[in-house]
């Protein structure tokens, strides 16, 4: 839009210039004509001067438009600049503090590894050091201190799980045999009295109806233990028969003949009964306590039979988290269809359920998560069996963490000497049962005190453990003091 001060300019220019075309008509004489080319000369000359004026008025106002820009972007560019500056200061001061850490970091390395050396060597020699010591143990010695210790009855009041459980005393322990005999060779030699000498089949049978009848079907408890802490965090109820003379009968003499016989039914529930009974008592001081109950694959097959364990189980169903019921590994791969319907009734209402006598680590995790698997129980000589890593899908080693995947915690059993303490803890094993830790005890009677069944050495030995050990460790007085394993070697290989 033109503003009113260019159209008065104009106006005033032909006002002007008709002015002086007229003068020089009226006054000079001249023709029209040639007044009017005069106003129309001097017309175009005012124009051309006011045109001009505003140029040089419009570049001399952008000239300083353009100053100010310039201004601006110096300005501009002097910030950007020491911003620059300020962030090229801190990288350098963040890369030095980086070198920095980093050199510490590997100096601390460093450190740690000349550490775990030492500790490893240190173990090493604790070790072997505990091997001569059980080897050197005379056996005339041994024999007497071992038998109170073995028998030592296990007290439920007592709290169970606040405190690591003590390995065997070093005199205690029976020398070595030229060859590692079996499991259950080895648990007849630790409990003489277990032994079924003289009978035979027919005989073994009879004691077995006699005992069920009698109700002479005993519990007792082997702890399971953590590593490397070695606090009691559950049991497994192993079953003992009585026969009239009340000499215990392992089990491992009378399943056979029971699953023959159809026995087994009636001693799973009376086992069942008492692993509950014992869980009550067991949780009275610590709840987090849980007990392993073996079940035989003909009782799971057996509608009668497991229809009775099922309705007491179910009405024992508040207790599922703590009772785990324990099934072998062959019983699981031979599943029929009455077998998986059973085991899944079990698993809807909230029990689970442990593999042992495993023979081999060909494991499937996921489908036995599936089927309600929280534990799985494998011999520490089959898991420290370099051969295993050839014959299985997956390296010994990583089988702890392959369980753990799929929420199966692996505990190692039959464990008896300090190295494979040491050994399983570069496994990643956090469970672990055997004689090392405690043999099969029997439990105290509920209303027995803390040492009334035990010696005066065993007593003393509970009394300064505040009468909070459910394992006596006690040795006769002929004895000598025997020192105590106490697990240090393998932590410090853990660590």
């Amino acid at each position: 839009m033109i503003r009113i001060s260019t159209i008065f300019i104009a106006i005033c220019m032909v006002l002007v210039a008709a002015s002086l075309g007229l003068v020089l008509y009226a006054v000079a004489g001249i023709s029209g004509t040639e007044s009017a080319i005069v106003a129309l000369t001097a017309l175009t000359f005012l124009i051309l001067y006011n045109a001009v004026s505003m140029r040089l008025r419009d570049r001399s106002d952008v000239g300083g438009q353009i100053a100010d820009l310039s201004r601006g972007t110096a300005d501009l560019a002097r910030q950007v600049a020491e911003f620059g500056r300020r962030l090229a200061a801190m990288e350098g001061r963040i890369a030095s503090s980086n070198s920095t850490n980093s050199d510490r970091i590997q100096s601390v390395v460093g450190e740690i590894n000349e550490l775990g050396g030492l500790v490893r060597q240190l173990a090493s020699t604790v070790s072997t050091h505990e091997d001569l010591l059980a080897g050197a143990a005379p056996a005339a010695a041994a024999a007497p201190a071992a038998r109170p210790d073995l028998e030592a009855p296990i007290d439920l009041i007592a709290p169970l799980g606040e405190r690591p459980v003590a390995p065997p005393l070093l005199p205690a322990a029976p020398p070595p045999p030229p060859a590692r005999p079996a499991p259950a060779v080895q648990a007849q030699t630790a409990h003489p009295v277990q032994t079924a000498n003289g009978r035979n089949q027919t005989q073994l049978l009879a004691t077995l109806r006699n005992a069920i009848d009698e109700n002479r079907i005993d519990i007792f408890l082997q702890p399971m233990v953590t590593l490397p802490q070695r606090k009691v965090r559950f049991y497994e109820a192993v079953t003992r028969v009585r026969d009239e003379r009340d000499q215990l009968i392992a089990a491992e003499e009378f399943i056979s003949i029971a699953e023959a016989s159809g026995l087994i039914g009636r001693i799973d529930n009376m086992v069942m009964l008492r692993c509950v009974q014992v869980l009550r008592r067991l949780m009275v001081r610590n709840k987090d306590v849980g007990v392993f109950c073996n079940v035989a694959a003909s009782t799971l097959g057996n509608s009668t039979t497991f229809a009775q364990c099922l309705d007491f189980l179910e009405a024992n169903r508040a207790l599922a988290p703590s009772l785990v019921l324990e099934f072998k590994q062959s019983t699981f791969r031979n599943l029929g269809p009455a077998e998986s319907e059973n085991l899944a009734a079990l698993a809807q209402r909230g029990f689970r359920f442990s593999i042992d006598h495993v023979t081999d680590l060909r494991i499937e995790p996921r489908e036995l998560a599936d089927r309600g698997v929280r534990f799985i129980k494998v011999p520490a000589t089959l898991l420290l069996d370099p051969r295993q890593a050839s014959t299985s899908d997956i390296h010994p080693s990583d089988l702890s963490d392959l369980l753990g995947r799929f929420g199966i915690d692996l505990i190692a059993e039959r464990i008896e000497g300090e190295r494979a303490v040491v050994d399983l803890l570069d496994y990643d094993v956090r469970f672990g049962q055997g004689f090392l830790f405690a043999p099969p005890r029997p439990l105290r009677p509920e209303g027995a005190s803390a040492t009334g069944g035990a010696s005066p050495n065993q007593a003393q030995d509970i009394q300064g453990s505040n009468g909070s050990a459910p394992l006596s460790q006690g040795a006769t007085s002929a004895a000598p003091p025997a020192q105590r394993i106490t697990g240090n070697a393998a932590l410090a290989r853990r660590i």
